[in-house]
């Protein structure tokens, strides 16, 4: 059985790819990464800092890929390190479907808060529908 710092420490290892990855990316990738998964910014820093144990979650993962421009190397070291972290919980090279962008305009609803909660909802709603289209 595994102890909580193995899998803090498998946990940092992909995190350290994610960040690498990221940091070879321009100004302006950690916004549109918290826009295409419909969080917000402080998300993305606990999902890219291995310091922070907050796992990265397994729906998020195609995103990034996109949205970071992984190249196929990196998708494997990071799949490797998410499948050392979360045996249970990771996709394989054959499961990952390459995303694509889609523009959607949406009405302002003239409050900061509630555009972004209509953002996430939408975000999320693609999805979910998303992955039922995988099935």
């Amino acid at each position: 059985m595994t102890d909580d710092s193995d899998v803090g420490d498998a946990v940092a290892d992909y995190k350290r790819v994610l960040q690498r990855v990221l940091d070879n990316r321009p100004s302006g990738t950690r916004g549109r990464l918290a826009h295409a998964l419909g969080k917000n910014r402080s998300f993305v820093s606990q999902i890219t800092n291995p310091a922070y144990a907050t796992p990265v979650p397994a729906q998020h993962i195609e995103t990034i890929f996109e949205i970071c421009h992984f190249s196929p190397d990196d998708r494997r070291l990071f799949l490797d390190a998410y499948a050392q972290a979360h045996p249970r919980r990771a996709p394989s090279m054959d499961d990952m479907r390459r995303m694509r962008q889609h523009v959607i305009y949406l009405p302002d609803l003239g409050d900061d808060d509630r555009n972004r909660e209509l953002d996430q909802l939408v975000g999320e709603f693609v999805q979910r529908l998303s992955k039922l289209l995988g099935e």
